[in-house]
Order: C-alpha cells, then sequence, then structure tokens
C-alpha cells in the first residue's frame, strides 16, 4: 500500500490508489493545485448566542409527525437554521480538508481512528452495481448526509437545544454525488429535508430493532437504524445504486469556514435578513458581490428569510452557489497554506465523519479525490430534485415526471448538464441468429422493498417471447431490483439480435447494453414494467430527456454570474 499524502509548503502533492481499488471522489483533491493565495483567515468563533434563531420553534418531533401549524408550507414557524447550516459546511469542508491533511504515517493513523464507521445499507432490496461500460468503468455515487446530532458539548453549544442531546439525530442535508463512469462530469442532486417519501424497513444493526416500513419526511430516515436506512431510502426512491455515504455534524465548522479565507456571493439587492418578529439569519450585504467568511459565511448559508420565496428551496440555491463558488476559488489556489491549522483542520473534520466501512481510512478518503480533480468544474452540475408542493403546503413530494426524469438520467449515467458528447450513431447492426435459436434468460427484476415484487413476471414475459417466436428463452428464478427493464449480451457480439430483440418487445435502444461479464443475453424486467406484455409508451410528446429539466433548477459550477434573488421584505 502506498504511503499516506506529506504536506509540502501546506499544498499536498496526488495519492497513489491501491491496485486494483476503485477510486471515488470526495471534494478533497480538487484545492490542492496552482499558488496559494495572499490572505490570513479570520479567527473569531460565533458563540452560540451569536447562532440563535430566536424565531426557532424546535427541532421536528423524533416521530417525524408534522407540527400544528396551518396553512401552507411558506406559513410554517422557521426551523432551526443555524443546525442546517452547520451541516451543509461541514459537509462540503470536512470532505474538502480530509483530502488534504496527512503529514507523518504515526498521525495519519490517528486521523483514522477518529473516523467512525457504520453500516452501508440496512434495507433488503437487491439493487445491484451497474455493469462496467465497454472500457471496464462504472459511475460512482456517495450519498452526502449531514445529522444534526448533538453527541459533544461542541455540538450542543453549535446547535443549541441542549434538551435534545439525547435525541435521534435528523438527516436534514441529503445530496447525492454522482460522478459518471469515464470521470469527465459530476452530478450532485439534493433533496428538500422534508420530502415525503417511502421509508423501508430497516433493521438497526446496534440494537437489532426493527422498523417497520412507513411513509414520512425523507429527514426521519436516519432515525431508523442510522445512515444505512437513508441510503436504503434513496435507492427505493431512485433505483441508483449507491456505493458509500459520508455522514457529517457540525463539530469543527467554524474553524474550517474561517480557514477558506471567504467564498464569493452575489445578491441581485440590498439585503437585510432580519423583521421585528425575529425571523432571519442576520445577514446584511449590499447589493453586488462579496466575499464571505466565518460568522458572515453562516448567515449565508443559514438564510431563509430574505431569499426568494423565504423557503428552503431558496436557501438551497444559495448553498448550491456557496458550493459552486468554493470549488472555483479552491481550484484557482487553495487559501489553506498552513500546514499546523491543516492539521487542526483534519482533526475536526476526521472526528465530525461517518463513514461506510468501504471508506474507512483516510487514506481511502484521500484516493477519492484523485478522480475529482479530472472533472472541469464547467462539468459540474448541482440540481434540486424536482418537486411539488403536496395537498396543504404542509410538505413536499417528487414532481411527477421530472422527478424519475432526473433519476433516470443518473441510472443511465448521463450527464444532467447536457454536455454529453453526442455521436453519430453507427448503423444498426443487423441479427445474426435466427429468433428460435437464439439463447435469452428472463429474470424478475420487480423486486421492491415497498412495493413488493410481481410474481411470476419472467414467466409471462418469457411465454410472451415464445408467441414472438424466441421459443428458446428460458427463465432466472433469483429475483432481483432493477429499476429500468433491461437487455444486456455478451462484448463485442450480439448487439444485433439484442437490439432485433428489443424491437419485438418495443423497447427503447437506451435498454440495450453491452456486458463485459455477460456470457449470454439476459432480459431483465424492471420496475417500470410490472403488468402486462406490451411495454409502457412514454408520452407522445416527450422527448429522449438528455439534460435535467427545468424544474430541476440546475446551476452550473463554472457560473460565476448567478446571484441569489432577495425577497423585497428583506431589503433596505
Amino acid at each position: 500500500m502506498s504511503g499516506p499524502p506529506v504536506i509540502t509548503g501546506g499544498v499536498a502533492g496526488p495519492a497513489t490508489g491501491a491496485a486494483g481499488q476503485t477510486p471515488a471522489p470526495a471534494v478533497t483533491g480538487t484545492a490542492v493545485t496552482g499558488t496559494p493565495a495572499a490572505g490570513t483567515a479570520a479567527t473569531g468563533t460565533p458563540t452560540a448566542t451569536a447562532l440563535k434563531d430566536p424565531a426557532d420553534p424546535g427541532p421536528s418531533p423524533a416521530d417525524g409527525s408534522e407540527p400544528e401549524a396551518k396553512g401552507t408550507r411558506r406559513a410554517r414557524r422557521p426551523r432551526s437554521r443555524t443546525r442546517r447550516v452547520l451541516r451543509w459546511s461541514a459537509i462540503t469542508l470536512a470532505v474538502l480538508i480530509v483530502g488534504t491533511a496527512g503529514a507523518g504515517y504515526w498521525y495519519y493513523e490517528h486521523l483514522n481512528s477518529n473516523l467512525r464507521k457504520d453500516a452501508l445499507d440496512l434495507g433488503s432490496g437487491g439493487l445491484e452495481k451497474p455493469e462496467p461500460n465497454a472500457f471496464g468503468q462504472t459511475p460512482l455515487n456517495i450519498l452526502l448526509l449531514g445529522s444534526d446530532g448533538r453527541n459533544s458539548e461542541k455540538n450542543i453549544e453549535l446547535g443549541g437545544a441542549r434538551q435534545d442531546a439525547d435525541r435521534k439525530p435528523l438527516a436534514d442535508v441529503q445530496m447525492l454525488l454522482h460522478v459518471s463512469a469515464d470521470r469527465s462530469n459530476m452530478s450532485v442532486i439534493s433533496i428538500p429535508r422534508d420530502t415525503r417519501v417511502p421509508i423501508p424497513e430497516c433493521k438497526d444493526p446496534d440494537d437489532g430493532k426493527v422498523y417497520p416500513q412507513t411513509t414520512a419526511a425523507i429527514n426521519t430516515s436516519l432515525q431508523h437504524g442510522g445512515p444505512g436506512c437513508t441510503v436504503a431510502t434513496w435507492k427505493e426512491l431512485t433505483g441508483i445504486y449507491i456505493d458509500h455515504f459520508m455522514m457529517v455534524d457540525f463539530a469543527g465548522v467554524v474553524d474550517m469556514a474561517d480557514a477558506i479565507g471567504g467564498v464569493p456571493v452575489c445578491v441581485d439587492k440590498n439585503v437585510y435578513s432580519h423583521d421585528k418578529k425575529g425571523h432571519g439569519s442576520g445577514l446584511k450585504l449590499t447589493a453586488g458581490t462579496h466575499s464571505v467568511k466565518g460568522v458572515q459565511a453562516l448567515q449565508w448559508l443559514r438564510t431563509r428569510y430574505g431569499f426568494e420565496d423565504n423557503t428552503d428551496i431558496g436557501r438551497a440555491k444559495a448553498q448550491h452557489m456557496y458550493m459552486n463558488s468554493m470549488v472555483r476559488e479552491l481550484k484557482a489556489g487553495t487559501k489553506l497554506t498552513d500546514p499546523l491549522k491543516l492539521r487542526d483542520l483534519a482533526e475536526a473534520a476526521t472526528k465530525a465523519l461517518t463513514v461506510d466501512e468501504g471508506l474507512g481510512s483516510v487514506k481511502k478518503l484521500y484516493d477519492l479525490g484523485g478522480d475529482l480533480q479530472r472533472v472541469p468544474t464547467e462539468r459540474i452540475t448541482m440540481v434540486t430534485m424536482p418537486w411539488q408542493y403536496a395537498a396543504g403546503g404542509e410538505y413536499v413530494v417528487p414532481k411527477p415526471g421530472d422527478a424519475e426524469q432526473t433519476f433516470s438520467l443518473l441510472r443511465n449515467d448521463t450527464a444532467l448538464d447536457g454536455k454529453d458528447k453526442k455521436k453519430k450513431p453507427a448503423p444498426d447492426p443487423q441479427p445474426t441468429t435466427a429468433k428460435d435459436k437464439l439463447d435469452v434468460v428472463v429474470q424478475n427484476g420487480t423486486n421492491s422493498t415497498v412495493t413488493g415484487p410481481v410474481s411470476g413476471r419472467a414467466n409471462v414475459i418469457a411465454g410472451h417471447l415464445g408467441t414472438l417466436g424466441y421459443t428458446s428463452a428460458t427463465t432466472d428464478s433469483r429475483l432481483t431490483t432493477q429499476a429500468d427493464t433491461t437487455i444486456t449480451y455478451p462484448a463485442k457480439e450480439g448487439r444485433g439480435d439484442a437490439l432485433a430483440l428489443a424491437k419485438a418487445l418495443g423497447l427503447p435502444k437506451d435498454a440495450v447494453k453491452e456486458s463485459r461479464s455477460a456470457t449470454s443475453m439476459r432480459l431483465v424486467i424492471g420496475n417500470d414494467w410490472r403488468k402486462g406484455t406490451s411495454f409502457p409508451k412514454p408520452a407522445e410528446d416527450k422527448k429522449e430527456a438528455d439534460k435535467a429539466p427545468d424544474s430541476a433548477d440546475a446551476l452550473n459550477g463554472e457560473d460565476k454570474k448567478a446571484c441569489m434573488k432577495v425577497n423585497p421584505a428583506y431589503t433596505f
């Protein structure tokens, strides 16, 4: 195994991954190139009083039930902004610091001991890792979580609400980081914390308690046994295989925010996030671009009252702008030039991180950053899951059509920015095997921990294939889980036959996929085809999607003109 990265003049050199190890991204290695920018990080640390939101009604009920506020979601009393800001900062900054702070091997091992580890998936679903492409590459999906756990005095001081020290934490920040198989682009999708989704049955690995399936706010999934239940919930909702998770609390966030040395942000009007009722973060900026750090950075990230419609959706957009701007700053030249400060930050970051067993060392986290360095800033796209208000406006739900379109793009490793190179399609090869001689294995992929499998789907479709002339079709009795129906065929042979089979079944061409590991043609009936023998056809006016829908509110990593719209009631 190669040694840990070594700090030279405050800049970490590249790490070499272990042979055969599949590297994954973290926002770690993006900031270690270029010339360090001048400047001294602020040293002020906001007190709990300074961070307190006077309008905060307290945490969500531990059982995930809705508060008794009437009217629309906009009329609800604000939840603690500080907690969400600290969690967001921890997610983005802790991952950054881990990859840049390694000195001696002894200290490296010490950092390893700081990391907490937990089970990756507590659900019973059978979603499988995608097949490698023709070059043996697979995409990488990492779920980034932020909890409001108060497992230390510092977390209690920063988050307030000491009375909730024993309450199980909520995962109020949830983002899926998707890096393409060829590492040419990265997409990040957020889900609003109060989105109502099915949460599958989960078993706590520590005490064995079984939490039954339910429908509730997605942030409560963390209370059902740990981060592995949130992973299971995402897999069930999106049909996307998740390789790893990283979860952070907010300890050490203030020090890390100061160390960045300032991140440019923009508002289109003067903004003062404060009113007579005590609503607001206290952020006060004049119109234009400002470099924020320390308490002001926290105020930016926690601002709900003052941006757009005064909801969490506007706040998420502000956080996306901050993250993209921070990545650009760090790529241009890191301001983390003090090795001693780097060590302090690495200490805080690793103490704040909980990861799955597959990411259980600092070296593995560092190795993840190598691939991310290959992703150009202009190919980073951040979106919010398309959503709509549920009846009554008290919470949101995935927007029909648009949400699934976004998830499908990621399942098929299609960049959300629509900038994937469009190759002129080659003529479809002709089939080379007679229908009645073609060996096709049909498998039922309709397993679902929430809705359950559709019994007998493989037999039904195999029988239908017989009526179409594919009399050699057989079935695989093993049940699996797959969102999309696919036909896989052995590499470099059989594409013509697979395309002919897809056409006979009414499947789209993108359902046909080459597999380096396949030894025969395999048809897996996914959850998009749970009944009948005719594959559901998309709406006539629906074009094949090649980028995120407008409702995902995409923000490009190189968009330097992005500027938050200020709510007229909070300007001066």
